[in-house]
């Protein structure tokens, strides 16, 4: 039996518990077991609360508003992971972030020299201990550990990818050179100067406070360390009282669980406050040097149909529809619990705001930020 849920106006808090009984029936050894079991694995009763609780702080609720998403930021965040995560990695793979593409490169290529460029600048050399903020299911900490020959730390405030991480660092070998932690990053679990360098790759959006976040990856790192962060912002050409700006805002902070998406001059001024000598401050969204071609949303603005790859027929128009449908028919017979349609149309909401974000030049997923914490 489910546990009875702590509840604050009817909303389902995503506790330890909550996601135990969620994901009872997922078979966890299975770490690339496909979308269709996981979904008939998950607990239906919890699953279509928790579908009903996230969508209270976007509908007709009293929780419908700004000050109750940044408010509650961990319950609209841990909601939305629980609710997304099998989604995300069954169309997008194992590292939940976007990369610019050179002509001729996969998505996956184009990621990984994304992440590359981030272990770079954060000046992550062998031996080092590092830590990787927002880690996901641990995709860029364990190409981190392969690129560098680092350790590597994942922190995370959302049980089921803590638990996908460990299962994928079983399977690639790497418990020796890893390590996933559950913890708020506004408030890290970690003592004073523990590491060596730090990154967070599309993560630090999710903080009610980017100061907050900011102030303790500084905490935490060594006197002289670096940190990288790739942040989604609002650019100058966001106009708060254009309302199609306004509305493509809101649709990526709800088809993407995030409480408020801040300025790019609101995150390089909190990475200063919070202490950092800032070494670059760059959007690379729009920066399209050779090797840089594509841009970073091409893939989510693939045209009618992709043959290339499952994900990639997964993310073309026809394949949207294709899994909009196969859900819904398998909302109808009882394999997914009853509220999945309305997380892919959710995450369809994403998609949609992101591209129309992106070519009106107001949003950018990659506002790259270089710090080094002074070593006085």
């Amino acid at each position: 039996m489910a546990p009875t849920p702590e509840t604050n106006s009817a909303l389902l808090e995503p506790t330890p518990e909550l996601s135990k009984a969620l994901h009872e029936k997922v078979v966890d050894a299975q770490s690339s077991a496909s979308l269709i079991s996981r979904l008939h694995g998950k607990n239906k009763e919890l699953q279509t609360q928790s579908v009903n609780t996230y969508q209270q702080f976007w509908k007709d609720s009293s929780n419908n508003n700004e000050e109750s998403r940044t408010s509650m930021y961990k319950t609209l965040t841990n909601t939305y992971y629980n609710l997304a995560t099998d989604f995300y990695e069954y169309g997008w793979g194992e590292s939940f972030h976007f990369a610019r593409k050179s002509v001729g490169e996969t998505l996956r290529e184009s990621i990984r020299r994304h992440e590359h460029l981030l272990f770079s600048a954060a000046r992550i050399a062998p031996g080092m201990k590092v830590l990787d903020v927002g880690c996901g299911v641990g995709g860029p900490a364990r190409e981190c550990v392969r690129y560098t020959g680092a350790h590597v730390t994942g922190l995370n405030n959302n049980d089921y990818q803590i638990q996908r991480a460990r299962i994928y660092a079983d399977k690639y070998k790497q418990q020796k050179f890893s390590e996933f932690i559950k913890g708020d990053f506004m408030h890290m679990p970690f003592e004073d100067a523990s590491f060596d360098a730090a990154y967070a790759i599309e993560a630090t959006c999710h903080a009610p406070v980017l100061k907050g976040v900011y102030s303790e990856m500084y905490r935490v790192l060594k006197p002289g360390a670096y940190v990288a962060i790739y942040e989604w912002c609002l650019t100058d050409k966001f106009d708060e009282n254009n309302d199609l700006h306004k509305k493509l805002a809101l649709d990526i902070e709800h088809g993407d669980g995030i409480a408020k998406l801040f300025s790019t001059r609101v995150a390089l001024q909190a990475a200063k406050d919070a202490g950092f000598e800032i070494e670059i401050a760059s959007d690379l969204a729009h920066e399209t040097e050779v090797g840089n071609e594509i841009p970073w949303y091409a893939d989510l603005d693939v045209g009618l149909v992709n043959f290339n790859g499952i994900q990639g027929f997964a993310r073309s128009q026809v394949g949207r529809i294709f899994t909009t449908n196969a859900v819904k028919l398998l909302e109808k017979v009882g394999i997914a619990p009853a509220g999945t349609v309305q997380v892919q149309e959710v995450l369809s909401t994403a998609a949609d705001g992101l591209v129309s974000g992106a070519k009106k030049e107001i949003f950018t997923p990659m506002y790259l930020i270089v710090g080094r914490k002074p070593l006085n």
